[in-house]
C-alpha cells in the first residue's frame, strides 16, 4: 500500500472506502498499489480499527453498489462500500406496511 500522504506515484490507484451507520459516516480516500484487492484495501484504510463492530466474515462489501468478493482486484477510482446487516427482511417489512395501509391485521 502506498501511504495516502505521499505524492501519488505513476500507476497507483486512488480509491475510497465508505461506511455509513445512523451515528456516523466515513469516507476514506486511499492511494494503493496496482493489484491490491478489496480486503487489503479495507484493512489498510484503518476503518476496522475505527469501527470495531465491522465483521467482514459476515458483513457484505461491494464496489459502487454491487456486491463483490473480498479477493476482487481494485481499479482506479473504485468506491468500496461496507454494508451493515439488515435488521429486518425488506420484503416482510413491505408486506406489513401494505397490510397496515389496507387495514388488514
Amino acid at each position: 500500500m502506498v501511504e495516502p500522504n505521499q505524492p501519488e506515484s505513476r500507476g497507483n490507484l486512488r480509491i475510497q472506502v465508505c461506511y455509513a451507520a445512523p451515528a456516523c459516516q466515513l469516507l476514506l480516500d486511499l492511494v494503493v498499489a496496482p493489484g491490491t484487492n478489496l480486503l487489503d484495501a479495507v484493512r489498510s484504510s484503518g476503518i476496522l480499527q475505527r469501527v470495531p463492530e465491522i465483521d467482514l466474515s459476515v458483513w457484505r462489501v461491494g464496489i459502487f453498489g454491487k456486491l463483490r468478493p473480498l479477493d476482487t482486484i481494485l481499479k482506479n477510482h473504485d468506491r468500496i462500500e461496507i454494508y451493515r446487516p439488515l435488521k429486518a427482511d425488506p420484503m416482510e417489512s413491505r408486506r406489513r406496511r401494505v397490510n397496515k395501509r389496507a387495514g388488514s391485521p
